[in-house]
């Protein structure tokens, strides 16, 4: 990672925290008072060359079950918010691909040779694939590795924009412009033939 990327990351993620204060105390509070239960969720996931580190969420489940509460903050994306902590400790960056656990690497034949590109870059809190809506595995690994080779700070501060979209009107609502927008998308593409 560049030293501009890492200053690009510090400054989204440390923004990011201080637009994000009043929400997350708010998060914290609705869930603490929903179950009593903590508020913060941490597991092991694999990063940067499979190396493992330990990933930060707001806790969305109690019990194998999906809380009121949590059924919201998955739906926005806000459950999100704790891996600025992850960011700023220098584990993730803002914009890569999602982080997966050991299982889901062997679940999704990610321990592959051909699986190499999505390791060589950082995780990220968001990425092309979660916001373009990779519906599949087999399309989720086709956006990894296209952000892999293709990744920019342009690019970067644009999937981030969309992924606020998706905090302020929903997932659902964000992919509908983003389908609108995809000339991004096909722009990329045809930049790294």
């Amino acid at each position: 990672m560049s030293r501009r990327q890492r200053a690009f990351d510090l400054a989204f993620a440390t923004a990011g925290l201080a637009l994000f204060a009043v929400p997350i105390t708010t998060i914290g509070v609705a869930v603490r008072a929903e179950d009593g239960g903590p508020v913060l969720f941490r597991q092991e996931r694999l990063g940067l060359g499979r190396r493992p580190f330990t990933i930060h969420k707001v806790r969305t489940m109690r019990d194998g079950r999906v809380t009121r509460v949590g059924a919201w903050l998955r739906a926005t994306g806000l459950d999100e918010t704790a891996q600025f902590l992850d960011v700023l400790r220098g584990d993730m960056r803002m914009v890569g691909p999602r982080p997966l656990t050991a299982e889901d690497v062997r679940r999704f034949g990610y321990h592959a040779a051909s699986a190499d590109d999505r390791f060589a870059v950082r995780p990220g809190i968001t990425g092309l694939a979660q916001v373009a809506g990779g519906r599949t595995i087999r399309e989720s690994r086709r956006y990894d590795a296209l952000y892999a080779r293709r990744s920019s700070l342009g690019l970067d501060a644009t999937l981030i924009g969309l992924s606020f979209l998706m905090n302020l009107v929903g997932k659902k609502r964000a992919r509908v412009a983003w389908r609108h927008g995809r000339r991004l998308v096909r722009r990329v593409r045809r930049a790294s033939r």
